[in-house]
């Protein structure tokens, strides 16, 4: 008797190809922007640039390079995409620190989104750090809507 897999399957990405607009809302298209980040042929150099290419992630739905950035002491196991949210906008207020003279730093953002139609905000202070050489998520506090 076969086991059948009963863990749900992951939903479908959005259709974003290299020469799209990139999500995180930069103008460079999603192939020269975010989509080298994903697709392992660069590094984000700064906090900004990782946090927008996690957003594009979300977006696209890239689970192994939201892991493979996340802060090992904070990772979880996986990723749960929600089927029913789709990310329509970034906006980035503030980032402190993060560059390449730190080893932290924060981004505060605004990501918009639809689930099942509604309109939401996600409004958050991201921390991130350099672990073995390279930007990380580490975690983030939620921000009342304003």
């Amino acid at each position: 008797m076969s086991r059948r897999n009963t863990r749900p399957k992951k939903p479908a990405a959005p259709s974003v190809t290299g020469d799209s607009p990139c999500p995180c809302g930069l103008a460079a298209p999603y192939g020269q922007c975010c989509g080298r980040f994903h697709a392992g042929t660069a590094a984000a150099a700064n906090a900004e640039l990782l946090m927008r290419s996690r957003y594009s992630a979300f977006v696209v739905r890239d689970e192994a390079y939201l892991l493979r950035t996340w802060a090992p002491a904070t990772r979880p196991a996986e990723v749960d995409f929600d089927p029913s949210t789709r990310w329509t906008g970034l906006e980035i207020r503030d980032a402190t620190d993060g560059t390449a003279f730190h080893q932290a730093g924060t981004v505060t953002f605004v990501a918009r989104y639809t689930r099942g139609g509604t309109p939401g905000s996600l409004h958050e202070r991201s921390r991130f750090a350099r672990h073995e050489g390279a930007w990380v998520y580490v975690d983030g506090d939620f921000i009342d809507a304003d």
